[in-house]
């Protein structure tokens, strides 16, 4: 198929969703819309779904490379994990149709996740890592990014449930903070202060181990990296009295 009707078919059904929602990106609206036959539709993209997954891929794409340059600037992983936060609920109350298109449940995804959500989790999977490696998480870095995630989704849902004259009144930063303040390590009691510590250095070490790139001493086998990294999430996972 020429680029040119495929352009078309795609610009139609951005439009149509931004429009109307997913209810309004049909076969035969996104046909009328693009001035094809609705079997042009099925030809570039197999099948309606396959539109709107690059529909979605290409709007969040964009708001990746924009996200990108508004994080902050210097060595701060805790300070662009918060922007990260600030910026995804804001992307998602600027887009309701396509944030729901990529996060939203569906019975019919039976390959698992679309592209741009899985790019989503490894962006956020990123940032944790950074905050892990300063030392400063007290929980497995996989139990951050799931925490995270699904509380800056309930965020953005929420805010959706929201008339839409409301939505941008929606401060979401309580709810970023309770989740940052559980999972890194910003106890002032002395004690737990300590217990936090070690904690953060355990996750920091089973990060490390986590990368068969990192060095780290000791000469240790692909297996012995493996144990010692179950032990250290063990030990992270604990919960302080």
């Amino acid at each position: 198929m020429p680029d040119a009707s495929r352009d078309r078919i795609r610009r139609a059904a951005v439009d149509l969703l931004a429009a109307g929602g997913r209810d309004a990106v049909s076969t035969r609206a996104v046909a009328a819309a693009a001035n094809v036959q609705p079997a042009a539709i099925y030809r570039a993209f197999g099948d309606m779904r396959g539109l709107l997954d690059v529909v979605a891929e290409e709007t969040f794409a964009r708001y990746l490379a924009r996200k990108e340059e508004a994080l902050p600037a210097g060595d701060d992983p805790v300070g662009a994990l918060r922007a990260g936060w600030d910026l995804h609920v804001r992307f998602g109350i600027e887009n309701p149709a396509v944030y729901v298109l990529i996060f939203g449940y569906r019975e019919d995804r039976r390959g698992g996740q679309n592209a741009a959500a899985a790019t989503a989790l490894s962006v956020l999977r990123q940032h944790v890592v950074r905050v892990a490696r300063a030392g400063l998480l007290v929980v497995p870095v996989e139990q951050a990014v799931s925490t995270i995630h699904a509380a800056g989704m309930g965020a953005v849902l929420h805010a959706l449930s929201l008339p839409e004259a409301d939505r941008d009144g929606f401060d979401s930063s309580v709810l970023r903070d309770a989740v940052l303040d559980r999972i890194l390590d910003t106890t002032v009691n002395a004690v737990a202060a300590v217990a936090g510590d070690l904690r953060a250095d355990a996750v920091a070490l089973a990060t490390a181990l986590a990368d068969p790139e990192q060095d780290v001493p000791g000469g240790l086998t692909p297996g012995e990296r493996l144990l010692l990294r179950e032990l250290l999430d063990r030990m992270a996972s604990h919960q302080i009295s």
